[in-house]
């Protein structure tokens, strides 16, 4: 492995609805496979068996602006559930290449409206939940 090759973060951008969030930096998106225990005669080990999948993840942002308080504040106090697409970006200029990943009917589950500390700089972490996701760009080694 060369380890110029390894991705990193800095090179790192995000987009909520086709809009770059400038302020972000870090996000994490993650499937999660839903599994039931299945026991089996005559074999002391158990095995499992994927029922569903779930998508959960989370953005980091400077805390700059209201942006997200303005996405879905006012739905939330009227009991909707607003959805958005996020796109993340990873471009490291020594990687094999660039990776895109759309995240599809993002919900975020919560809102933020006062988290700050004297001396701190402000950080605002949004935890969400998504139903799909499609890759737009892989990295692929140069080796392969």
């Amino acid at each position: 492995m060369d380890e110029r090759r390894v991705m990193n973060g800095t090179w790192g951008q995000l987009w909520l609805d086709g809009e770059l969030v400038t302020e972000c930096y870090g996000c994490q998106a993650k499937v999660t496979a839903n599994k039931e225990t299945v026991a089996m005669c005559g074999n002391i080990w158990t095995g499992s068996k994927v029922k569903s999948v779930s998508g959960t993840g989370s953005v980091r942002l400077r805390k700059v602006s209201s942006r997200m308080g303005k996405l879905v504040a006012d739905a939330m106090r009227e009991g909707r559930d607003p959805h958005f697409t996020i796109i993340s970006k990873l471009d490291d200029p020594d990687a094999f290449g660039a990776e895109r990943v759309a995240l599809k009917s993002v919900s975020f589950d919560d809102l933020t409206l006062a988290d700050w500390e004297a001396d701190t700089l402000g950080n605002v972490e949004c935890p969400f939940t998504f139903r799909g996701f499609e890759y737009l760009d892989m990295v692929v080694d140069g080796d392969a």
